[in-house]
């Protein structure tokens, strides 16, 4: 049985799977013309009719759910750029991926040339920096959209590999007309997010699109495993940054002795016979960003020296501190609350969407790794007027959901408590907001923690990580990352949309628009 995030199973028929698709996706689409886009009924009614067809993958199904959720029209064709050629340019030149862009173009772009594909690579909101391979292929790809700064975020195009892979961190293939819109239905893909191998962040995305044979069951491992190879590039590029900076004279013997070396000079020095580094060598070097240089350009990028190290560094398995091999995060389940009502779960083998019980209780018991007692989980779940009755009810719901879905997900009593790791996306944000990844942060931000919820312990994450949000803005105070934030997370927040008219550079066309909304909500206030 295929994985849920591959589109076709070993030996499948592509046309079936084809016919089948077409002919989902027309229901889905006629059910919410007669429905409408808006009820609150038809979600409920389009998962309970296409959640059991064995058409329609869930991860598919979700997207769509959230694409109809978003209004997103599926007969829109993209035409104007979310970058205009100085952005472009600019983003090409600063992103992260930048610096490993030879081995992007020796790993992938060279590749698809030759076997006729297209590649792409974007930025973490999903716009397109970067697109090559095929150019017959490319000329009929940019006719529906699908070129340098576009945005292909689920936000603007609906599922689509790249967009889908974003929203759920997690490499997947959309077939055929898998895609939410009309225009790509001839095109498949397969994409991957990209991550800060120290932070685990999300920098960006790299898909491979084509026919058919861009979402054959090999080619998601394939690029799974690419992705890796450029991740270890991109620490290496890190450790580069920081061995490239001068040194002050005597610094590096400082109170160590003239034979010391450091941990980071031991590290880059080694001998490569000796393997692959583990990752708590890796601990020792206290890296930190430097970003690509202010004069770097994508022709001047140099070749990694691949005979000085090797590091791969989301594939290795961590310890624990009982000594025990640690799972690798991908393989972790993770809880996606963010913007998200219901709020999602996804591991190695899944996605689903949870009741809203189900996800409060699991938020609760992530957010105390000691555990609850029945009373005081009860309070944060319910409020003052809980019932541990009711409680241990939904406990023994939720323990046979996940024992069903083969969730590997286990729950402990006395306390209650979670018998594994489990990660929520918003205490990911709260931790990439502390590490200074705030640009990326909020292009990756999709919404307050379950909007719906009156949770206590809910509702006090949902405040905390607004909060940080909002300061994190404000310290930063980058006029795009800010007027980006105003406009979508604080529209009726004065001193957010005054700091904005500070930072605008006099000549920016969007001060008229920051001026027009303070005027508004100080009219609003009189």
């Amino acid at each position: 049985m295929p994985s849920v995030w591959q589109a076709l199973g070993r030996g499948e028929s592509v046309r079936d799977r084809r016919r089948q698709l077409e002919l989902a996706h027309e229901r889905f689409l006629g059910y919410l013309g007669v429905a409408g886009p808006e009820s609150a009924a038809a979600e409920t009614e389009l998962r309970e009719r296409f959640g059991r067809s064995p058409a329609l993958r869930p991860v598919v199904l979700e997207s769509w759910l959230r694409s109809q959720r978003g209004t997103i029209d599926p007969n829109r064709v993209l035409e104007r750029p979310a970058l205009d050629a100085e952005e472009l340019a600019e983003l090409r030149r600063t992103h992260p991926i930048s610096q490993v862009l030879p081995v992007v173009r020796k790993l992938l772009f060279d590749e698809a040339r030759e076997t006729g594909l297209i590649v792409a690579v974007g930025d973490a909101a999903g716009r397109l920096l970067w697109v090559d391979g095929d150019s017959g292929l490319r000329t009929r790809a940019a006719e529906m959209g699908f070129r340098a700064g576009m945005d292909w975020s689920e936000r603007s195009i609906g599922t689509s590999a790249p967009g889908s892979a974003l929203a759920l961190d997690h490499a997947m293939q959309v077939l055929g007309a898998e895609h939410f819109n009309r225009a790509a239905h001839e095109w498949s893909c397969t994409a991957a997010p990209v991550h800060d191998p120290r932070t685990g962040a999300i920098i960006g995305v790299v898909d491979v699109t084509g026919g058919d044979n861009a979402a054959s069951p090999h080619l998601l491992p394939l690029l799974q495993a690419t992705l890796a190879a450029i991740e270890a590039e991109l620490q290496l590029a890190s450790l580069r940054a920081l061995l490239d900076r001068p040194r002050p004279v005597g610094d590096a013997g400082a109170g160590a002795g003239a034979g010391a070396v450091s941990d980071t000079e031991s590290c880059v020095n080694r001998d490569p016979s000796a393997g692959p580094l583990a990752l708590d060598e890796l601990s020792r070097l206290h890296i930190h960003d430097q970003g690509p240089s202010s004069d770097s350009g994508l022709d001047q990028q140099r070749e990694p020296h691949r005979d000085q190290i090797h590091v791969p560094v989301r594939a290795s398995r961590r310890r624990d501190a009982s000594g025990a091999h640690a799972q690798p995060d991908r393989f972790v389940p993770r809880l996606l609350v963010l913007g998200r009502d219901p709020a999602l779960l996804e591991w190695a083998d899944g996605v689903a969407s949870l009741t809203g019980r189900h996800a409060e209780i699991l938020l609760c018991l992530a957010a105390s790794p000691q555990g609850w007692a029945a009373a005081a989980l009860a309070e944060q779940v319910y409020g003052r007027r809980s019932s541990e009755q009711t409680l241990r009810a939904e406990l023994v719901r939720l323990r046979r959901w996940l024992t069903s879905e083969h969730v590997p997900l286990k729950l402990g009593s006395r306390p209650y408590r979670l018998e594994g790791p489990l990660r929520v996306d918003a205490t990911d944000t709260l931790d990439a907001l502390g590490s200074g990844s705030n640009q990326l942060v909020l292009a990756a931000y999709s919404g307050p923690v379950l909007p719906g919820s009156t949770a206590p312990l809910v509702e006090s994450l949902r405040a905390d990580v607004d909060a940080t949000l909002r300061e994190a803005m404000l310290e930063y105070a980058n006029p795009d990352a800010l007027y980006d934030y105003a406009q979508h997370w604080a529209p009726n927040d004065a001193h957010v949309w005054e700091t904005l008219l500070q930072v605008l550079p006099p000549q920016s066309p969007k001060r008229a628009r920051v001026v027009a909304r303070l005027e508004a909500l100080s009219a609003s206030i009189v």
